[in-house]
């Protein structure tokens, strides 16, 4: 069994909402042989609460807008580190990129199929580990002044 046109229409618009609001590594997977509840899951992360947040309403409203689909469940958001958004015949994961490197969803799936996405969202495949660099070396130099700390 493999997802239904419906379940990978509703991934792609997800995946391309979610990289039109800076989503770092968004990635699919076709579970639908190994789960019965959902056809697929994605995966996106951002590096802070705020943008989870941004990149989770911009998923909910664009697959409303243009798919006419409501999420039936939303949990998550107080904290904004892990915001799933479920629409049964897929599970949207948005995860704090601290939480995307501990819990690594990717580890579980990784024998699936990944799903193909559109190139807005496969071109995010790295972006949490450079924000992360960036951020060390931020750190590193004493800030955005350049002066050593």
């Amino acid at each position: 069994m493999t997802a239904t046109d419906r379940s990978i229409e509703l991934i792609k618009a997800a995946a391309q909402a979610a990289a039109d609001k800076l989503a770092h590594d968004i990635i699919a997977y076709d579970v639908s042989d190994v789960l019965s509840i959902t056809d697929a899951f994605l995966l996106a992360s951002a590096p802070n609460d705020r943008q989870v947040k941004s990149i989770v309403d911009e998923i909910e409203e664009h697959l409303l807008k243009e798919l006419g689909a409501k999420p039936v469940r939303r949990e998550g958001d107080r904290d904004a580190r892990w915001v799933l958004l479920d629409y049964v015949d897929i599970v949207v994961h948005v995860q704090h990129s601290e939480e995307r490197v501990y819990y690594a969803l990717e580890r579980l799936w990784k024998d699936c199929p990944e799903i193909e996405l559109p190139a807005d969202a496969v071109a995010t495949r790295g972006k949490g580990e450079e924000h992360s660099r960036a951020q060390a070396a931020e750190a590193d130099f004493g800030g955005v002044d350049g002066e050593l700390s």
